[in-house]
């Protein structure tokens, strides 16, 4: 069994509300999953870079200087339902 089977499912409309404005926790999506980003630095006030939390950047990603890889460190807490 697939462990991403069990996980929560959130809508966009409540991953747009964990963009580092309005709450505490800042998560953003890739792929179908969501991440917990709240304790990057670099996410810090809810942007990185031109990216903003709250988003699926599934199609972003590939102007990124980076890997998808980047997003292994992060604990996945979710999927985009």
């Amino acid at each position: 069994m697939d462990h991403h089977e069990t996980l929560p499912v959130y809508s966009k409309s409540k991953l747009a509300l964990r963009n580092g404005q309005d709450r505490t926790e800042i998560w953003v999506a890739f792929q179908g999953l969501i991440y917990d980003v709240t304790a990057s630095r670099l996410w810090r006030s809810g942007k990185h870079y031109e990216h903003w939390a709250g988003q699926d950047l599934s199609e972003e990603l590939s102007e990124a200087p980076h890997s998808d890889q980047v997003f292994l460190k992060f604990p996945i807490i979710g999927k985009i339902g």
